[in-house]
Formats: structure tokens, C-alpha cells, sequence
């Protein structure tokens, strides 16, 4: 994106209000929001609930759908779609993982994956929807595979991170999984091809120019050869691999870090979520959000990235998520402790 001449406005389009506690994670159906199909949007909550949020194609307005309830019975802290936007899997402080299959709007659980000792906080799908990876606060990464009749089967169990794992996220086209956590590193997970064990191929942590505090998460831009983090030192850093090289099969090709982003939140920065455009935004616990697009007057081979714009007071409280839609719409959906969820729209003034 060249926003060299440009001045843009993050424009508040509508606040979502329909949970009753902290609003904690929000999630865009894949191929909603294009070619006619209304955006549907999950988001999750302290209040126990998943609401799903559909946009009306005559007002273009978001109205709440289904509201998904009485199966966890604590916080329900993370939420994704399959790639193919059949099945929601929510992560809850309750120890358990739901599975909910969408069936022409209407959503049963369809399975709840038990296993780990205590708060499970993040769960994501792989590129194809064959693998599922938990986490938790019990320091371990699950990883279930999805058999026939929507079975799943825990494949394998991560022990390497010290504390409280924060985050997990798949590469968007390599089945390499990604954690951060609370003992200030990223751990990058692959599967031995002899063996089909998981195993840590790469640590991120201070010695390699990594975090200093607790990672809260992680995103990937579309090509996959860039990731994005963010802490508690109230650093973004980006961070990048040869893809060429992963694409011949090499799992082990090793992450390096490009750049920081220091100086712009001055309070834990909770979320980071990279555009199919390239722009990162980041939310944290000053209620506001960033963007962040690549500059392109930095040294030649050194990736640079600068400010594109600051929403102030974006939330009444800590700003807990922020994701892109999937489409070139330029919609953001953020969720805050101020129990609402809210969509924005990119816009350029010029």
C-alpha cells in the first residue's frame, strides 16, 4: 500500500453491544462480506457467550444472529473459523474447547475437546482445517486432528514453554505452528517427516532480538514470509523467513527479527492482526488503536515500518483484539473490555 500522499481515517461504521462482560476475541467468517455473501463476524466473551454478528446486505448494518451459550461455564477467551466456515472453535477458562457446526445459521456443539489442566486461552485452525492447536495456562499446546464425523484426536501434546501460553497461531500456508507466551518467547513447532512427532525448531526470545515480556500475540502477512508480535514492553516487532526455502519443505528454516515499533502505545499492547493490504494494526490497554504500513524509505534489504494512523479512545477500556476482514473491504473489527465490539472502516480522505 503506498500511502505516501495519502491521509487516512479509521471511521467508526457500528458498535456491536450484546455481550454482558468483557468482550476478549473477535473472529471474521472466511469468504463472508464478498460476491454477495452478508460478513458474519463471532466474538467472545468473560459473559460465558459467543454472539454471532451478521451484516445486513440492504443497511450494511451488523445485527446479532445466534448467541452461543449454556456449554462453557467460564470466560470463553478465543474464537476461530475453519477455513471452509462450517465449524467455530471456542477456547474457554473452563478447560475446554468447543466445536460448533454451523448449520444453515443454526449452531450446535458438535464436540468439546477435554485435556488440558486449567484455562485454555487460544485455539487455531491450520490452512486446511485438518489441525486444530490449543493453549493454555497449564504452560502446554495441544494439537487435534479432525477425523471423519467431526472426530477429533489429540495428535500431540507441546511441553516447552515455561509459563502461561498466550497465543497459537498456524503459518497461513505451512503446517508450522507458532506459540507465545508469558515466559517472553515465540516457539516455532514442526512435524518431523520420519516420526510425525511436533517438535520446537526455533526459539524467539531477548537473545535473538526478541521480546522482553510476556508475547500476548501473533500475526502473519498473506505471503507468510513476515510475522508480526506484540508485549508487554509495549513493542510491535516484525520478524521474517525465506519462504522460498519453507515452500521446498525445509521446516526448520529459521525466523529473524527485521525491525521494532517502539514509542507508540504506552500501555500492554493486547493484539496485532496484519491486512491482506499489508497494514498491522495493533490494539493494547490504552483503548487505542494503531496501524502501521511498511515504509518505503528504508535501507535497501532492511524493512522499515512507520505510522499510518492512531485512533485515540477507539474503546472506553483495554482494546483486547483487533482483526481484518478477509475481503478488500478495509473492515476492522475490535473487542474491548468495555463489552462492546466495534466495526471500522479504513477510508482514505484524499
Amino acid at each position: 500500500m503506498n500511502s505516501a500522499d495519502e491521509n487516512f481515517e479509521l471511521r467508526e461504521i457500528q458498535r456491536l453491544e450484546g455481550h454482558t462482560d468483557r468482550v476478549w476475541g473477535v473472529a471474521w467468517k472466511p469468504a463472508t462480506g464478498v460476491n454477495g455473501v452478508p460478513a458474519v463476524l463471532a466474538s467472545c466473551s468473560g459473559d460465558k457467550t459467543v454472539c454471532i454478528w451478521e451484516q445486513s446486505p440492504a443497511t450494511g448494518s451488523f445485527q446479532q444472529k445466534a448467541v452461543l451459550e449454556e456449554t462453557h461455564t467460564r470466560t470463553v477467551r478465543s474464537c476461530m473459523w475453519s477455513p471452509s466456515g462450517k465449524l467455530l472453535a471456542t477456547a474457554s477458562f473452563d478447560a475446554t474447547t468447543a466445536i460448533w457446526e454451523d448449520v444453515a445459521g443454526d449452531f450446535e456443539c458438535i464436540s468439546n475437546l477435554e485435556g488440558h489442566e486449567n484455562e485454555v486461552k487460544s485455539v487455531s485452525w491450520n490452512a486446511s482445517g485438518s489441525l486444530l492447536a490449543t493453549c493454555g495456562r497449564d504452560k502446554s499446546v495441544w494439537i487435534w486432528e479432525l477425523l471423519p464425523h467431526n472426530e477429533f484426536d489429540c495428535v500431540s501434546v507441546l511441553q516447552g514453554h515455561t509459563q502461561d501460553v498466550k497465543m497459537v497461531q498456524w503459518h497461513p500456508s505451512m503446517d508450522i505452528l507458532f506459540s507465545c507466551s508469558y515466559d517472553n518467547t515465540i516457539k516455532v513447532w514442526a512435524e518431523d517427516g520420519d516420526s510425525d512427532d511436533w517438535h520446537c525448531v526455533q526459539t524467539l526470545g531477548e537473545s535473538n532480538s526478541g521480546h522482553s515480556s510476556t508475547i500476548w500475540a501473533l500475526s502473519f502477512n498473506t505471503n507468510g514470509d513476515k510475522m508480526v508480535s506484540c508485549s508487554d514492553d509495549l513493542t510491535v516487532k516484525v520478524w521474517g523467513a525465506d519462504i522460498m526455502r519453507m515452500h521446498s519443505g525445509d521446516g526448520n528454516v529459521p525466523w529473524a527479527h527485521l525491525c521494532t515499533l517502539s514509542g507508540y502505545h504506552d500501555r500492554t499492547i493486547f493484539s496485532v492482526h496484519w491486512s491482506r493490504e499489508g497494514i498491522i494494526a495493533s490494539g493494547a490497554a490504552d483503548d487505542a488503536i494503531r496501524l502501521f504500513v511498511e515504509s518505503i524509505d528504508g535501507l535497501v534489504g532492511e524493512p522499515s515500518y512507520k505510522l499510518l494512523l492512531k485512533k485515540e479512545k477507539a474503546h472506553d477500556m483495554d482494546v483486547n483484539a483487533v482483526q481484518w476482514g478477509s475481503t478488500e473491504n478495509s473492515l476492522l473489527a475490535s473487542a474491548s473490555d468495555d463489552g462492546t465490539v466495534k466495526i471500522w472502516q479504513l477510508t482514505s480522505s484524499s
